[in-house]
């Protein structure tokens, strides 16, 4: 009754499948990168009626698109940079995906805004709130609400009473952004895309002067192969020099890595009924809750060391502990901490030194004929940054390109999801599940609920949940293997899943089971199952000892010693021959 026919399974069959269509297709357009810009413009392309290939190095939303504060918003302190058109944009994105898009993965959200000073800082912040409320033509949530102290308190009892003289409430959203990234790239499956992960680009293919085509490399065996396009999209985020650097021409832009810290704990911790938002003296610190945890964050740091496994460090979880702390009745300690997690944003370079004042806007540029890069925005106005980098490419592509139409594109898990909600107790009973455990999973896969628990026909303990996890049912981390691309445990237990942030464990302790789970999905054998485990304890502890040192160059040097799950990945991307 809820199921979507003929959505795109991204099993073990289906990505040997598209391993032969890379090499026997000719594409209209090759996207290269699995964060949400590259998905979203598989996506748009796709939709356009283009022949579409995305391949991705690694695992879907495994860099940045992974790594973010968690929300899908228009960013209310770029209205104090005075970036207008951006907050306008992704306020406009905010409403759709909310209403249309994806409504069973963004999620509205009340903040409480504690004002501090007691006569300019309520009419500026109010004008500023109403500003953003007016420009993102809100009417999925409510508008702002001014509170006195008591009110405010009353609202969130866990702050200090010296700490506010009042406050603002207004609404935003938080999205599961490794989810929504994951489904952007499932959606363009749907609609036709050949996406594969694990399959790294080491070439370029060229006629005379211009780019053809890429050469991949699969990171789970070495095999190579050349892929056939008329245009391929550089989305790859912070390896946008990288991969430019491998295509021999010269950018048309730079893009710099800005480092940002999240830690999370346990929602006991912090006495509120509403996401909090305090300024710090560079930027501003978001405190989101997340289920049965709050995050907080984040830092703004210049990075130039490893890319794909950006480090946390002492340095980084004491200043939020102590930018937190201050407005705090109980304070945080480094106990209370269950996850910690890093990101990088790739920022246009060359505006300011200051990482924290580099714009978010995003650019486009064909780069040489054949080769179209973007770079920069913010994960909220993806799909515009998407629809651009399509638009440019149609310079390259023969056939007539018709306009994007992704704004009327609901993603997988959506069509249907009103009302699912509204059947959530028969649901239950037909499943033999509690209400809020259907509750769960229709905020994560949506009207696609009948296809994650049809995986347990005939098999009644999958579900049960995870025994070290019990969030998560075991049915969830079978169908991420069989559904949706997963590869490793890290896949499961840090994207399709958010285990490894949300339990002090990070994922160890189940990772065991997680294994054997899948391990008749995947193929692997006893061996095969051990070298997961190991794989991911040796990254799990790596990643703690690294946020224990007191800098970015010893942490990573411990972050960047951990064995890699995908053993064939060449770092950083090197040319594995020349290519006429």
């Amino acid at each position: 009754m809820s199921s979507q026919p003929g959505v795109q399974f991204l099993g073990p069959r289906q990505r040997d499948a598209a391993w032969d269509k890379l090499q026997t297709e000719q594409f209209d357009v090759v996207v290269i990168g699995g964060g949400v810009v590259g998905a979203g413009a598989a996506l748009d392309a796709a939709t356009r009626g283009l022949k579409v290939a995305l391949v991705e190095a690694r695992d879907y939303a495994s860099g940045t698109s992974s790594r973010s504060s968690k929300m899908f918003h228009g960013g209310l302190r770029y209205l104090e940079q005075l970036e207008f058109g951006l907050v306008r944009e992704a306020l406009r994105e905010r409403e759709l995906s909310l209403t249309t898009l994806a409504p069973h993965l963004v999620k509205p959200l009340k903040f409480l805004f504690p004002i501090t000073h007691r006569v300019w800082e309520r009419p500026y912040m109010a004008a500023g709130i109403f500003l953003y409320d007016r420009m993102g033509g809100a009417k999925s949530v409510p508008a702002q609400k001014h509170l006195t102290r008591a009110g405010a308190l009353r609202m969130a009892p866990g702050l200090k009473r010296n700490s506010l003289t009042g406050g603002i409430q207004y609404y935003d959203t938080v999205v599961d952004d490794a989810r929504h990234t994951m489904t952007v790239a499932r959606t363009a499956a749907h609609y036709g895309a050949v996406v594969r992960t694990s399959t790294q680009v080491v070439g370029f293919l060229r006629e005379a002067d211009r780019v053809s085509g890429v050469r991949v490399r699969d990171c789970e065996d070495g095999r190579t192969a050349d892929v056939k396009a008329h245009v391929v999209i550089n989305a790859t985020g912070v390896w946008t020099d990288e991969i430019q650097a491998l295509s021999r021409q010269r950018g048309r832009f730079r893009v710099r890595a800005s480092k940002g810290v999240h830690i999370v704990v346990p929602r006991d911790r912090i006495v509120s009924d509403a996401a909090i938002i305090l300024r710090t003296e560079k930027s501003v610190l978001f405190v989101i809750p997340w289920g049965s945890h709050w995050i907080i964050g984040t830092t703004d740091t210049d990075w130039n060391l490893d890319l794909a496994h950006p480090a946390a460090t002492k340095a980084d979880i004491d200043y939020i502990l102590g930018h937190v702390n201050k407005v705090l009745v109980t304070s945080l300690t480094h106990d209370d901490i269950d996850g910690v997690y890093a990101g990088l944003r790739p920022l246009l370079a060359g505006e300011s030194d200051e990482t924290s004042k580099l714009s978010r806007e995003h650019a486009v540029a064909r780069v040489a004929p054949g080769l179209v890069a973007i770079a920069g925005g913010k994960y909220t106005t993806y799909r515009v940054m998407a629809e651009d980098a399509v638009d440019l490419a149609a310079d390259d592509i023969p056939a007539r390109m018709a306009p994007s139409i992704t704004e009327k594109v609901p993603l997988v898990g959506a069509d249907g999801y009103f009302a699912l909600v509204n059947q959530t107790v028969h649901l239950g009973k037909m499943y033999g599940l509690h209400p809020y455990r259907v509750k769960h999973l229709l905020d994560r896969y949506g009207s696609l609920i009948d296809e994650v628990l049809d995986q347990a026909s005939g098999k009644p303990e999958l579900l049960q949940p995870l025994t070290d996890a019990p969030a998560y049912l075991q049915v969830e981390v079978v169908y991420a293997a069989a559904a949706e691309g997963a590869l490793h445990l890290d896949d499961i237990l840090a994207r399709r899943t958010r285990i490894a942030i949300e339990y002090s464990h990070r994922g160890v302790n189940c990772a065991e089971q997680v294994a054997q789970l899948v391990a008749p999905v995947l193929g692997w054998d006893d061996d095969a199952v051990d070298r997961e485990v190991k794989t991911y304890q040796a990254r799990v502890e790596a990643e703690v000892q690294s946020q224990a040192q007191p800098d970015d160059l010893s942490a990573d040097a411990l972050r960047a010693a951990a064995p890699e799950s995908r053993v064939e990945l060449l770092e950083p991307p090197v040319s594995v021959s020349e290519i006429p």
